[in-house]
């Protein structure tokens, strides 16, 4: 992000306009509501002091002179400008409610896109409570910057200045006098004020922190029982808990103190009203009327400020969440570039040329990596945790990007290559299979609409696959709960294998794909696997050596090298790291 951005969104004073300006532009769509809003505001501001003027008239005029007839007009036309007030405000109420809600919809698809097109480096570093929070609850936040924020200020500053209006019209001397108080509202607003940013900062802080603990814990949950861990991290559970309070009572208090002072406030200002208004009725130099419409104004004139101080804080609030959004859809460091290249026709030729990479800086996990694997050939790749194999996976997506060297996909450098281009031509079953929350056909198809339903259970019975689904309750349309916690292991994998072959793909990768099956289950994903590749290029990370004794190139990786490459056979002859590997192996199910 550049320093621009940075400064431009540094908040200290009341109002950041500049974060302002920008939080308006989301209403860019919806600019025809916007401008009724507030002509619906300012209208309510005007017509909310015209009420008492009219009052004071009615006493004076046709009360103080027995004229029933003029009262009874006076009356009815009280009556017919409530009620245009009332729909107005109805009207207006609705109208930003509506203009908050649809601007949060448009912002969070913006954040959700913003998300899905992240290098998977950005969830590395950042944790998925805090991005949790980002998406829904402070985005959330910046409703009430149009519900109750802005306009609804704008409104109220309006009312106050019409009410001042009308008192100084109505007796200048009375409204000096009852407004001598207004420099202890002065500093109780400042106050109040920039207490209450500061607590808002720390609750949004704090509610991070609470969605992150939460999320983790709750999805990391069978960990924390196998390790009896359930007391320590209910403790630290409670710790945040209770920060996330002390940071919301913090406002709270505040709040408690500043409203009981602008009572107070009020009411001294009444008492200097009803003091000077009777000493002036005593002479005559005050009606009735005007004392009466006086105590009106002040009221007026206190509900607006009681309220200006609670939605300065609210739009605050927002300002502080929104500022948060736009820090982060201003995020360009993890931006997962792409070319532009589209891809008609694949082959399937996939060549790495000295490829270096490194997950930090220049630590690097994979050191002048170069092989080849030609149409509808197999590479296996094999070595122990942390050789670099998982990385080679990621690099030929584009999940990162390599420091040094090229990759190429039939002759072309994947970066020139669109993303979408790309992985519409790679297949991954990885170890550790993801299902979401839906059906076994939603979890298959992923919601592409291109993909029939026969075409999937036929893709199923290819796999031995069918028969396992049949038997579920509701067949394919069986739901599967979040990470498919109803299926087993085994089913879970299998289904991860239908979701990869349905889509035809030209390169098929296997990272370590059945090493979480039992024995019965892999030799019917071992048949399934040589029929799909056939005339498929195909990369297999394999924990099990005895899968890949028909890999047309086996390549034996050890901190980030590749050590030696051949066929099962040549590896076994040059009696080297592979040989040990597979005759540990080969001891070890012996035994």
């Amino acid at each position: 992000m550049s320093d621009k951005k940075n400064k431009s969104f540094k908040t200290g004073s009341v109002v950041n306009f500049s974060l302002l300006r920008r939080i308006f532009s989301l209403a860019s769509p919806y600019k025809k509501k916007f401008y009724i809003s507030a002509a619906i505001t300012i209208s309510v501001s005007f017509l909310g002091p015209i009420r008492p003027y009219i009052i004071q008239h009615t006493i004076d005029n046709f009360i103080a002179n027995g004229d029933e007839p003029g009262l009874i007009k006076m009356g009815v036309f009280l009556f017919v400008l409530l009620l245009i007030t009332a729909l107005l405000q109805l009207w207006g109420t609705f109208l930003t409610n509506y203009l908050g809600q649809s601007i949060i919809k448009d912002l969070r698809n913006k954040v959700y896109q913003f998300l899905s097109t992240r290098q998977l480096k950005f969830y590395d570093k950042t944790p998925v409570g805090t991005l949790v929070t980002r998406c829904i609850s402070d985005i959330e936040t910046i409703t009430d910057v149009f519900a109750e924020g802005l306009i609804n200020i704008t409104g109220d500053i309006l009312q106050i200045v019409f009410v001042l209006s009308l008192m100084f019209y109505t007796d200048w001397k009375l409204s000096l006098i009852s407004l001598s108080v207004l420099p202890f509202l002065f500093y109780a607003g400042y106050w109040f004020k920039e207490k209450v940013r500061l607590s808002f900062e720390e609750v949004r802080t704090q509610v991070a922190k609470l969605n992150t603990f939460v999320q983790e814990h709750i999805t990391g949950m069978q960990i924390v029982q196998i390790f009896n861990r359930e007391e320590q991290e209910y403790a630290k559970f409670q710790a945040i808990n209770a920060e996330h309070r002390d940071a919301n009572i913090k406002g709270v208090f505040y709040y408690s103190v500043f409203f009981p002072i602008v009572e107070i406030i009020s009411a001294v200002s009444t008492g200097l009203i009803v003091w000077y208004g009777a000493k002036g009725i005593i002479d005559n130099h005050t009606s009735v009327g005007v004392i009466i419409v006086f105590i009106m104004y002040i009221n007026l004139f206190f509900r607006p400020i009681r309220q200006l101080a609670d939605r300065f804080n609210t739009l605050q609030m927002g300002m502080v969440a929104s500022e948060r959004i736009f820090k982060l859809l201003d995020e360009t460091e993890f931006d997962e570039n792409s070319g532009d290249m589209k891809l008609t026709h694949v082959k399937g030729d996939v060549e790495f040329n000295k490829v270096w990479f490194a997950y930090v800086n220049e630590e690097y996990v994979l050191k002048d990596i170069s092989f080849k694997v030609n149409q509808g050939k197999t590479l296996a790749l094999v070595g122990a945790t942390g050789a670099g194999k998982s990385s080679i996976i990621n690099l030929l997506n584009r999940f990162y990007d390599i420091n040094k060297g090229e990759i190429l996909l039939d002759g072309h450098n994947i970066k020139d290559i669109s993303n979408q281009s790309l992985r519409s031509n790679i297949s991954v079953v990885l170890q550790d299979v993801f299902l979401f929350n839906g059906s076994v056909l939603d979890n298959i198809r992923l919601y592409d609409k291109s993909l029939s339903d026969e075409k999937i259970i036929a893709t199923a019975k290819l796999l031995g696959a069918d028969y396992f689904i049949q038997q579920l309750p509701d067949g394919y349309h069986q739901k599967v709960q979040e990470r498919g916690a109803t299926l087993s292991v085994g089913q879970r994998q299998m289904v991860s294998f239908i979701r990869a072959m349905v889509n035809n793909p030209s390169i098929l990768i296997l990272d370590e794909a059945t090493s979480s099956v039992d024995n019965e289950t892999e030799e019917v994903i071992q048949r399934a696997i040589s029929k799909m590749m056939e005339g498929r290029t195909s990369i297999v990370i394999a924990h099990r050596l005895s899968t890949i004794r028909d890999a047309n190139q086996i390549i034996v990786m050890e901190k980030g090298q590749i050590m030696e490459r051949g066929s099962h056979q040549e590896l076994l002859d040059q009696k080297g790291l592979y040989k040990q590997l597979y005759e540990h192996q080969f001891l070890a199910s012996n035994h």
